[in-house]
């Protein structure tokens, strides 16, 4: 029996690590739960089918369009929301008939759905909402007559949506957020067992763990950006959310380090820190080499107890076993207890203790644990530090106001006047095709611009549709097949497939197209209309649809993708330098900030370039050498901001820490770093750089104390003075794929440094 729990509860971690907070599966139930109830209550009612199939369509629309994090702003837009729908499906009941009017008006209303996007989540939500019964309208042909049964049918299509949201699956941002840290912690636990895989595995196999770790590290800054955005709501007090965001940065940093060491520790050269952070990083690597018995041992053990401590990071867990094992490892971080190895290995023992003393942190801000009585001096240190960093956390942050683009320039203005026009081109090629179905390709002319920024994005999304179309078509006929005149198997079908398009939505946009046109097979079977030929001309409009948003894309106010990300990576350099700059202010004696809000902003930027990048680093971009240099970028910024993150984690550290003093000479090393940011920077804006970038003497030859101290091992000079030369590194290589010029003494270093 505790063998079958065991399993259980490693499978259920691994679930819950693949989608943070459950989010995905709430998402899915929830909105599979409003179908459900709604043919359930339609049936006894004793509708028709083309019924059925309106309110389940409406069902699906009333849960799935709202997003607004707070119960109240749900409930309140989705009462706004079926007077918008009543509207909608009056109109396309009176427009039916009248061709020219019914498309204009629907141009008008695509415009509208997608303006409405500027006034947050609600606007979002009606927006949505009007636009897709609409769509209902014309899919079940909708008419005058029929419309005091459509209106009842809404009605309990909305009835039974905010039943399964607020009775049956009910979600709080206080509940999200908790499942949010149990994610966060099975993320943690997953990396934790990849480092210790690759402290074991033998040379030929360290290639596929470092893949496992690469991938587990970025599933960890995913959970943590997903808990960041969920704070606000799911927290008691701007404090507490504060104390639980600290919490969590710190304890990915921990585990993001930890990996970092052990890499070096499993290279007999010491492996350059930006190797786990580049593509194709396993081919620069060289031999590993097997790290001293003794030691090898020790650190397995050691890890395994670190493992145990993330595993068991839950309230109920008392004794006196945890905190003898969490004190024997917070010890490392004062030398205490520190086994013999090589340097590179106790780097990594110091990381581990580094590692428990985050985990005891997260543990203080999500439970407050009740411990203390079998600390040590050194875990009692510890408490006290938590104790001061609470105390420094204020309560309250002003958020800066940005001044809005106005006029077209507004993203909402402009991709409203882009999907209106090449809605327009739809509809008249759509009617070619098919004066019955056209507005598929309205459709996917509607939902290509959806969360697309650029032109790089839309052509992509488009192929993605289209691919997914293809492949459910196939499914369709299967399925359509199949199912034959078995109406309720049929819904069953669909429902399934309406699960699995809400399952797999953010991960494949192509998975979800592919579960949308197999799902319409089915609801065209439920309506007698279905052939072969439907599904196919279900293609053609697709593809229809996804050339006319891309025509207009590029016609129409476009916005080149190379352009966005040059914007997004001057966010990121902007970030990055705030970052920096406000961390060496600190270790050199300046003012406390907080250094955390400014990581996150670097982190968020961070995901923006990455996102935006995704049309230039895809299969089908053309330009082969434009795709590495890409890549190449983002993957030197992710290194530079990993320890950009590592340097402000150390800085906070300085006003409540005994064992961290602030060092004025750090500024000269800080001040050459932002200067270089700041020239890079004035590159991308096409800006005349002012200066040339910087390189030459390590950093810690700058700091030229007149003491000739010896900087040890695993000190907090030491590993300041780390990040900051691999900063400088990094900003020093970016120079090279953005084309900022080097002066002749920096390109010759350039040329015979190695970044991997």
């Amino acid at each position: 029996m505790a063998v079958a729990r065991r399993t259980a509860k490693s499978v259920w971690d691994r679930f819950s690590a693949s989608d943070p907070g459950l989010l995905r599966l709430m998402a899915g139930l929830r909105t599979v739960g409003a179908i459900l109830l709604a043919l359930a209550v339609l049936a006894v009612v004793g509708t028709s089918v083309t019924h059925l199939v309106a309110g389940a369509m409406t069902a699906m629309v009333a849960t799935f369009a709202i997003q607004e994090k707070e119960v109240r702003g749900q409930a309140v837009t989705l009462a706004l929301g079926l007077p918008v729908a009543l509207a909608a499906i009056s109109l396309g009941a009176l427009l039916n008939s009248r061709v020219i009017a019914g498309d204009i008006f629907f141009v008008m209303l695509i415009f509208g759905a997608v303006y409405s996007r500027r006034f947050g989540d609600r606007g979002t939500a009606l927006g949505l909402i009007g636009f897709q019964v609409y769509f209902v309208s014309l899919f079940v042909s909708a008419s005058v007559p029929a419309l005091p049964e459509l209106f009842l049918t809404l009605t309990i299509a909305f009835a039974c949506s905010a039943v399964a949201r607020f009775a049956l699956v009910p979600e709080t941002p206080e509940r999200t957020l908790t499942r949010l840290r149990e994610a966060f912690r099975a993320r943690l636990a997953q990396l934790v067992a990849h480092q210790i895989e690759l402290l074991d595995a033998d040379a030929g196999d360290v290639d596929a763990v470092l893949v496992d770790l690469r991938r587990s590290t970025a599933r960890l800054h995913e959970a943590a950006l997903m808990i960041q955005g969920r704070l606000e709501e799911g927290t008691r007090d701007a404090s507490a959310a504060a104390l639980l965001q600290r919490r969590v940065a710190d304890a990915e940093i921990a585990a993001e380090r930890l990996g970092v060491l052990l890499l070096n520790a499993r290279s007999a050269e010491r492996v350059e820190t930006l190797t786990l952070h580049l593509p194709n990083a396993s081919a620069a690597m060289p031999a590993r080499a097997r790290i001293a018995q003794d030691a090898g041992s020790a650190l397995r053990r050691d890890l395994r107890a670190l493992l145990l401590l993330v595993v068991r990071l839950v309230p109920d867990d008392r004794g006196t076993a945890l905190p003898h094992v969490r004190n024997r490892l917070l010890g490392y971080r004062e030398e205490q207890g520190l086994p013999q190895g090589s340097p590179a290995v106790q780097d990594c023992f110091r990381a581990v203790g580094e590692a428990a003393r985050a985990i005891l942190g997260l543990r203080l801000a999500v439970d407050a644990a009740q411990d203390e009585e079998y600390d040590t001096p050194e875990a009692a240190r510890s408490r006290e530090e938590f104790e001061a960093e609470e105390i420094s956390i204020s309560g309250e942050a002003a958020a800066a106001a940005e001044e809005e683009p106005t006029g077209l320039r507004r993203p909402t203005t402009r991709a409203a006047v882009q999907v209106s026009v090449g809605s327009a081109l739809a509809i008249v090629g759509g009617e070619f095709l098919s004066t019955q179905r056209w507005y598929w390709a309205v459709l996917t002319c509607w939902v290509v611009f959806l969360n697309t920024a650029s032109t790089g994005e839309i052509l992509v999304k488009g192929y993605r549709r289209l691919v997914g179309t293809v492949l459910g078509v196939v499914a369709g006929v299967a399925l359509a097949g199949a199912v034959g005149n078995h109406t309720w198997i049929a819904f069953a079908l669909v429902l399934l497939c309406v699960f699995g398009m809400f399952f797999t939505a953010p991960l494949s946009y192509a998975l979800m197209s592919f579960f949308v046109t197999a799902m319409l097979g089915l609801l065209y079977t439920l309506l007698n209309t279905y052939s072969l030929d439907v599904l196919v001309l279900r293609v053609e409009e697709t593809a229809l649809g996804a050339a006319c948003g891309i025509i207009a894309a590029v016609l129409v106010l476009p916005v080149r993708t190379s352009h966005r990300t040059d914007e997004e990576l001057g966010t990121v350099l902007a970030r990055l330098r705030d970052v920096v700059s406000a961390a060496v202010a600190q270790l050199s004696g300046g003012p406390a900030v907080d250094l955390v809000d400014l990581a996150r902003d670097l982190d968020t930027a961070l995901d923006d370039l990455r996102s935006s990048t995704k049309p230039l680093t895809h299969p089908i971009a053309p330009l082969r050498a434009r795709r590495q240099n890409a890549r190449y970028v983002v993957a030197l910024l992710e290194t530079c901001a990993y320890h950009a993150r590592s340097l402000a984690a150390t800085a906070e550290l300085v006003p409540s820490s005994k064992s961290v003093a602030a060092d004025a000479r750090l500024a000269l090393a800080g001040r050459r770093i932002t200067h270089n940011i700041d020239l890079i920077a004035a590159h991308v804006r096409d800006e005349e750089p002012d200066g040339e970038i910087e390189s030459g003497a390590s950093i810690a030859s700058m700091l030229d104390s007149g003491r000739h101290e010896v900087l040890r091992t695993g000190s907090v000079a030491f590993r300041v003075l780390r990040h900051l030369q691999r900063l400088d590194e990094g900003i020093v290589g970016l120079a090279r794929p953005l084309g900022v010029p080097l002066a002749a003494r920096e390109e010759k270093a350039a040329g015979t440094r190695s970044v991997g």
